[in-house]
């Protein structure tokens, strides 16, 4: 699942190519909305909030998107050909003079009030990458049920939205215990220190595609933990492991990070 950087410039990408313009074209392909036409409506903004984006055009709607696993928006060029899957993949078209925003295999499509964003969005905690960050709200959140596992909690975009499962895991091995540590049993000062490595990382990456979390003491290698079972720690050299929970994959460093190697509360199930 794209996390907050791959989602933040996705909103500047869409942002750039649509915004301060009028829609020339547009069709919505999902029942609901099939018949709702955004053609002469100009597109006010396009912004990120945790892992959903929202297209606000005037007259006073937004069209939330979320990508999930599979989704992408593509922009092209008049003209261009369009190269982001087959056409019975396409779930939006959004065009105006000079770029289309084409959105492939969205899950949740819908067109809402502006005035109703909350009732999509709303729900999530500080957005790491947004002007509402608030690292102390996010450590209370992160930290408010003492049992639950570290990994889960992070994952858990009502906590603090933007983070997915590289950064579940990079996290981890960063503060040198198992995603399965119940938060209650962090050390004294690591959630805190947690909340701000998380802001600085998925600052650090919003701008670049090739995401990164290691030093560039670490020539060659750009995470440390995530997909690299069985490789050696850059740090202690012992081989990286990783569990599989359900649909998520957990990987972490059996010399580095302290705390029990399984899932002792059964599979996370983070809200989106």
């Amino acid at each position: 699942m794209p996390e907050g950087d791959t989602i933040w410039r996705a909103a500047r990408r869409l942002h750039s190519a649509l915004a301060g313009r009028v829609l020339t074209r547009s069709d919505l392909r999902v029942p609901r909305f099939a018949t709702a036409d955004l053609t002469g409506r100009a597109v006010l903004d396009v912004t990120s909030r945790g892992k959903h984006l929202l297209t606000r055009f005037d007259g006073g709607l937004t069209l939330h998107s979320h990508l999930r696993m599979d989704g992408s928006w593509q922009v092209y060029a008049t003209g261009e050909r369009w190269r982001g899957g087959p056409t019975h993949q396409i779930r939006a078209i959004l065009a105006n003079a000079e770029q289309t925003a084409v959105g492939y295999r969205l899950p949740v499509l819908e067109l809402i009030r502006t005035a109703d964003e909350q009732g999509v969005v709303g729900h999530l905690g500080p957005d790491l990458l947004g002007p509402d960050w608030d690292p102390a709200e996010a450590v209370r959140r992160l930290t408010a049920d003492p049992a639950r596992p570290l990994g889960e909690a992070l994952l858990d975009q009502r906590n603090l939205a933007g983070i997915g499962n590289v950064f579940k895991s990079e996290l981890a091995f960063l503060a040198a215990v198992t995603p399965w540590l119940p938060v209650g049993q962090l050390p004294p000062g690591v959630p805190e220190r947690l909340v701000a490595t998380a802001h600085r990382l998925l600052e650090a990456n919003k701008d670049r595609s090739d995401r990164r979390t290691t030093t560039p003491r670490q020539p060659g290698h750009s995470l440390y933990v995530y997909g690299r079972e069985h490789r050696p720690c850059l740090r202690c050299g012992a081989p990286i492991r990783k569990a599989e929970l359900g649909d998520r994959i957990s990987y972490w460093c059996p010399g580095c990070q302290k705390g029990p190697s399984d899932n002792p509360s059964g599979e996370p199930d983070p809200s989106n």
